[in-house]
């Protein structure tokens, strides 16, 4: 069955300070499923995650030109705090709310986008966001706790936890494994497999690494030098890449 697209990019141009960051993007990405947009540092890929959701306004020197539809929704023109409001987002470094509790972190997402109107419907949405994320087990006992009491890669997982509390309807994740230990990425790859194969939620991936892309991908976009230069099902780039640059990435041969 052909998926539909979540998000529909065409002609995305963008340049900060006068560089020319993403030239010419057009690109489909299907719903109920893990996109990965794969390249090296510097290639536009987290550029590109702050154009979905309209993290570039923040960008000194930003200039944006292009169609980017996110759910039939254009959003280089729609309001960015309602366009914000299906998207959650997990950066590179954990951010969890220093001043907040393990539950606060997770229930201020809910609170925000309205998708509790008791605290019953808030305690189950705490739950079951953290145990989405595979942490509920590890913090149930603790929950009014500082997240400083968690380890990095714990925190990350709340972050995650924090994120689809909000119920949103595209995930983006920008290197969200960069800075933790292999324990705990297991643990996030295993939890974006399970969102996509038990709510259909459509996930967006930036990352550097070919072997994480091909452990949770469907799709890989292939990003170089502000390029897209190879889009496909993650199966046939994996065994079949078409792209010189492509070819170099999945050898190891590109730093």
């Amino acid at each position: 069955m052909t998926r539909q697209p979540a998000v529909s990019i065409r002609g995305l141009n963008v340049w900060i300070r006068g560089k020319h960051v993403l030239k010419n993007i057009d690109l489909d990405i299907p719903e109920a499923a893990v996109t990965v947009i794969l390249g090296p540092s510097g290639s536009g890929k987290s550029t590109l995650l702050r154009t979905i959701n309209r993290l570039i306004d923040f960008v000194p020197g930003a200039k944006v030109e292009g169609k980017v539809l996110v759910f039939g929704v254009d959003a280089l023109k729609a309001d960015p705090y309602e366009l914000r409001s299906r998207i959650g987002m997990v950066f590179q470094t954990p951010n969890p709310f220093p001043h907040m509790s393990i539950y606060e972190n997770v229930a201020v997402a809910a609170k925000i986008n309205r998708v509790a109107k008791t605290r019953e419907e808030l305690d189950q949405i705490v739950k079951w966001a953290l145990e989405a994320a595979r942490l509920w087990d590890e913090v149930k006992d603790r929950l009014h706790d500082p997240p400083t009491a968690l380890s990095g890669g714990q925190q990350q997982r709340l972050c995650l936890a924090r994120a689809l509390a909000m119920r949103p309807k595209l995930l983006l994740l920008d290197e969200p494994t960069a800075n933790i230990d292999a324990h705990n990425t297991v643990m996030i790859e295993n939890a974006l497999r399970s969102l996509v194969e038990e709510l259909g939620l459509t996930i967006i991936l930036v990352t550097h690494m070919p072997h994480q892309a091909l452990r949770v991908a469907d799709y890989i976009a292939v990003i170089y030098n502000g390029q897209l230069v190879e889009y496909g099902p993650a199966d046939e780039i994996a065994v079949n890449p078409k792209h010189e640059f492509t070819v170099k990435l999945f050898k190891g041969e590109v730093g």
